[in-house]
């Protein structure tokens, strides 16, 4: 192990013939409480009345459905972005209307991918299924259902070391767990996000989630 600070350590892995230094975050919660400063209190008091804001303005449209259709286009777009696809909101809206030739198919196929999921996990989270491993599962089977990534093990933990941007391990921006730890640092944040015990407000969890 290499020392990376608070969040998690590095540990050192293989990817495509190269040694890595991988990110393994800290177990949650945090061995030490979150201390809540008059000023992260006020950040929490500003995101939760956002939400409320939020909240309360899709009560006024006529049709919800609309923006949410539009969100999680957008999200999508820019989450395949990380993957580096090309793909722009008119590119998928048009594949989608009419599967139009002269869009960059893979990639708006990949981004399609994602709305899929996307939607995937909001019916499942409608129809009461907790957000767990088991849906995260489902939804990156629906990511993969169809285009490049289809034969990547779809709606399974990987199995090999990964990595984000650059063009090899050795230059990437980011290694992830390496995949013999993986799967406990997943059931190790399913964990957190549901004991009921833990005193952190449901947008803290979030916040130490994405760390």
């Amino acid at each position: 192990m290499v020392e990376r600070g608070v969040t998690g350590m590095y540990q050192v892995s293989l990817a495509g013939g190269e040694t890595v230094r991988a990110f393994v975050p800290a177990p949650l919660p945090p061995a030490l409480p979150l201390q809540f400063s008059p000023q992260r209190r006020r950040l929490l008091e500003r995101a939760t009345l956002a939400l409320g804001r939020l909240d309360s303005i899709t009560l006024l449209l006529p049709e919800p459905d609309i923006f949410l259709y539009s969100y999680i286009r957008r999200e999508a777009v820019l989450s395949s972005q990380i993957e580096g696809t090309q793909s722009s909101l008119a590119d998928l809206l048009q594949f989608e209307l009419e599967e139009t030739p002269g869009v960059p198919f893979d990639d708006v196929v990949e981004v399609s991918n994602y709305v899929r999921a996307l939607e995937h996990g909001m019916r499942r989270l409608e129809a009461g299924l907790p957000l767990c491993n088991r849906l995260l599962r489902e939804m990156h089977a629906e990511l993969l259902s169809r285009g490049r990534g289809s034969g990547k093990q779809p709606g399974e933990f990987r199995r090999s070391q990964n990595w984000i941007g650059g063009t090899r391990p050795g230059n990437a921006h980011f290694v992830p767990p390496p995949p013999q730890v993986l799967e406990a640092c997943m059931a190790d944040l399913e964990r957190f996000l549901h004991d009921a015990e833990q005193p952190y407000p449901t947008l803290v969890k979030a916040a130490l989630a994405h760390v």
